[in-house]
């Protein structure tokens, strides 16, 4: 499977998708991610079904939480409450619009987070390609990978898990989510995106990895990955030092040890048996190169890597 992924990070993916739609043919295309709790789970389906029609119903909704101070914070959005059962109503109400929009079925829903009213609804423009569009959760600690194995088509496995969560935490949540449904790992397709840094320097690639760690172990909602992980002491470090505004100490926080664990770094070669280590856990991978506080030259060096490396 070969596809193009666009995420959201302060604007919404369906925009670059919809560039993408009309200029390719046969690439698959995903929100990698929509967040769903900024936007109206009507307006998410909505919109999802007339980019399905552009692209022939080449879409694969890709849909995550992000962490409470963002949503309540930045987007200024109320009412994040409990991430895994607030997703789960939301692909519900996501679901129930995809598939009953241009069938004059839709009437209400009144759910603990949502609400809604389509009595003067009078359905879409033009009728969708199909009446179910995949949707793949993307989660970043058990609770959600469970949600995933339990009711979604798909699971984006974070990229700061790195392969040690894969190979344990990620793959036993998983599995606990499908055996909650009945359902086996064939009816779900697993997609592990992986930081990666391909170089010969292999003391460089740490440092270079450092930033992209504090990223994410500075955020205290994710406290709970990093303790499981064994970092929980760093990772509070991390979290302090960034509510202080210290970027040095945030930054610093992150050992050599966290840099190599939840970062595939190192030569070419050293990549190569990292990767292999999980090649045969998930069906599909997304290798990206860490990016926070790198200029764009380092970027597109660690991009050129990852794709000499594992895609040449």
């Amino acid at each position: 499977m070969a596809g193009i992924f666009v995420p959201e990070i302060y604007s919404s993916p369906f925009m670059g998708l919809g560039f993408v739609a009309a200029v390719t043919r046969n690439v698959q295309l995903a929100t990698g991610i929509q967040n769903a709790f900024v936007s109206s789970p009507f307006e998410i389906a909505m919109t999802a079904l007339d980019l399905d029609r552009l692209s022939d119903g080449r879409l694969t909704l890709g849909l995550g939480t992000s962490i409470r101070a963002w949503v309540e914070g930045l987007y200024g959005m109320p009412g994040y409450g409990k991430p895994v059962t607030h997703m789960r109503e939301t692909i519900e109400v996501i679901r129930l619009i995809i598939k009953k929009s241009h069938t004059g079925e839709l009437d209400r829903f009144d759910g603990a987070y949502h609400k809604h009213d389509w009595s003067t609804f009078t359905g879409p423009f033009a009728p969708p390609v199909r009446d179910e569009i995949p949707i793949w959760l993307a989660a970043n600690q058990r609770g959600l990978t469970r949600l995933a194995g339990e009711l979604c088509d798909g699971f984006i496995d974070h990229p700061i898990h790195g392969t040690r969560w894969m190979l344990a935490q990620g793959r036993e949540a998983l599995h606990e989510g499908l055996a909650k449904a009945g359902r086996d790992r064939k009816d779900i397709h697993w997609n592990a995106w992986l930081w990666a840094a391909v170089n010969d320097d292999r003391a460089e690639a740490i440092e270079d990895a450092r930033a992209t760690v504090a990223f994410y172990a500075g955020m205290s909602q994710y406290l709970p990955m990093f303790s499981e992980m064994g970092f929980g002491e760093e990772a509070q470090t991390c979290s302090a030092a960034l509510e202080r505004k210290d970027l040095a100490s945030w930054v610093g926080a992150v050992t050599d040890e966290m840099a190599e664990t939840f970062v595939i770094l190192g030569s070419a070669a050293d990549c190569r048996k990292q990767l292999a280590e999980v090649w045969g856990v998930a069906d599909s991978f997304c290798l990206v190169p860490p990016i926070a506080a790198l200029p764009p030259e380092k970027i597109a060096f660690y991009s050129a890597g990852i794709a000499d490396t594992f895609y040449s």
